[in-house]
């Protein structure tokens, strides 16, 4: 339990469903698709899709999502694949005969097809309750009407410097990035709304919107094409899964990373992180070593599933014995291999667990701030950048290619025990997401800390953040502890800026439901 008499926040409780987003908006949007007899789909798709105005700069129409679901009624949980590929004209080959060691991130080459709203129609007509049209209708409402610009995205938003052409016309309003309380307006996104309520799919991949994409991003150089939209599709997986101490955490497949948070949840598991002090630097050394080891692992193994090697050897047991192994307490390994495609931390969470148990876990993301930092002219689409996931090394799994899916940062999570789905969570913080969910899932199984206080926990990241290398400790943490982990060849650094965001329900066998949100972010949780 929290220290009353210190600013915090409280978890929040109740026993008919529960949302917790990284918006207020967005949460009490889901909440009254809820209570106007909408399920945790319905909810989450209006929520999120409403996200991408409360906070433009971490997700868009024109990015992918990924989606955990648990069915009411049942504790099997689906995987949705709503990431999209490269268009078919992209070559790395041709990348490299230009002299480009990597995709540039900011660039038209960068530019995958928007999975998410095919993901999103798929799951209301398999999933939801109420039609697209009212799941959409608050959306639509804020778009045109506006939505005041909160504190921290306001300071997000004033760090985007890259917003080339329509972009910044559409994203900063009179030429600069708006100041809290400012509202931002996207009437033309309300319009494409318009076209998905009515039309559904077709209302995005096909038509004037389709037309507005494709005519932006040849006019910049592309290579996507309308062929490339019609053949956007999500694709429904199983969840690979992994045991923490009695515990088995769910994570979504590749092209997703998320068996890079189960390698390094099967490595802690070698250590007795119970035993040591919370924000200590032993823990914070361990999960530091454990982290790198897991990431170089990841960025071998996970690509587009169809290019990829077994995943079964980097989910083995005995690979993260093996990898223990070589984690000295007293010393810091060497940088483990540099990743091979740019990593960054823009993307919104939410979770929605409805009155009958059905459990979402939904991410939504455009990658970067604001994605390649190019927008459709008409629409003002976002478009994301994920194809900076993307490696040139020729011959890689994950080596760009057209048709293909590159590595993806975003992953939402799940916990199970006893058989029974028992917490929808997700970290947001790209790159940082894997050890998020570590840290995350360890505060809580091995501390004891109740959800908010396991959220709110100081974080630390052994891995490039801001363009600085080395251990990134959250003021947290004290001198003392930086000092303590630099004289064990850390190169240890205090982070610029919050590391991710959470958000996270538990389902008690009693029927309550426990909500905790990041204070990180500018969201909450609601329940009723």
């Amino acid at each position: 339990m929290r220290n009353f008499q210190r600013p915090g926040r409280s978890t929040v409780h109740a026993t008919q469903a529960m949302v917790a987003t990284s918006h207020p908006l967005a949460a009490q949007v889901a909440l009254r698709l809820l209570q106007d007899g909408g399920n945790a789909v319905d909810a989450a798709i209006g929520a999120g899709v409403l996200l991408g105005f409360c906070e433009p700069q971490m997700t868009g129409l024109a990015g992918d999502c990924f989606v955990l679901l648990k069915p009411a009624g049942a504790e099997r949980v689906i995987a949705l694949n709503g990431s999209g590929r490269a268009p078919a004209g992209l070559d790395a080959a041709a990348l490299r005969a230009r002299g480009l060691g990597t995709v540039p991130v900011y660039g038209v080459e960068a530019v995958t097809l928007p999975g998410a709203v095919d993901a999103f129609c798929r799951l209301s007509a398999d999933w939801g309750r109420l039609g697209l049209d009212q799941v959409l209708a608050p959306a639509i409402h804020y778009a045109e009407a506006g939505v005041p610009v909160a504190p921290r995205v306001a300071f997000d938003w004033a760090r985007a410097t890259h917003l080339q052409g329509a972009a910044q016309r559409h994203f900063m309003p009179g030429g600069q990035a708006p100041a809290v309380g400012t509202l931002f307006r996207a009437p033309g996104q309300a319009e494409v709304l318009r076209h998905i309520a009515r039309d559904g799919r077709a209302g995005f991949y096909e038509g004037a919107v389709a037309d507005d994409m494709i005519d932006s991003l040849r006019a910049l150089g592309g290579c996507h094409t309308l062929d490339d939209l019609t053949a956007t599709a999500c694709d429904y997986a199983e969840p690979v899964s992994g045991q923490y101490k009695g515990v088995e955490l769910l994570e979504h497949p590749p092209n997703a990373q998320g068996a890079t948070a189960i390698l390094l949840m099967n490595i802690l598991a070698h250590f007795d992180i119970a035993a040591m002090d919370p924000q200590g630097a032993e823990r914070a050394h361990i999960e530091a070593e454990a982290t790198k080891l897991a990431y170089d692992a990841r960025d071998r193994f996970i690509a587009d599933p169809g290019h990829m090697r077994a995943l079964e050897p980097m989910l083995a047991p005995e690979t993260a014995a093996k990898l223990a192994a070589l984690i000295d307490m007293d010393r810091a390994l060497p940088d483990a291999a540099a990743a091979s495609q740019e990593v960054h931390r823009e993307t919104v969470y939410l979770t929605v667990v409805d009155r009958d148990r059905m459990a979402v876990s939904l991410i939504y993301s455009i990658f970067h701030s604001f994605g390649a930092g190019l927008a459709s002219e008409r629409f003002g689409l976002a478009f994301q950048n994920r194809g900076a996931g993307f490696t040139l090394a020729e011959g890689h799994p994950n080596e760009a290619a057209g048709g293909k899916r590159p590595m993806h940062t975003i992953i939402p999570a799940m916990l199970r025990r006893k058989g029974q789905v028992s917490m929808p969570f997700g970290v947001m913080g790209g790159a940082y997401q894997p050890a998020g969910h570590a840290r995350l899932v360890s505060n809580l199984v091995d501390y004891g800390m109740d959800l908010q206080e396991a959220i709110d926990a100081p974080r630390c990241f052994a891995g490039p953040l801001d363009g600085v290398a080395g251990l990134a400790l959250e003021t947290g943490y004290t001198p003392a502890v930086a000092k303590a982990l630099a004289a064990r060849g850390h190169r240890t650094h205090f982070a610029a800026n919050p590391l991710g965001g959470a958000q996270a329900i538990v389902i008690d066998p009693s029927g309550v439901l426990t909500g905790g949100s990041d204070p990180r972010k500018d969201g909450c949780a609601l329940g009723y």
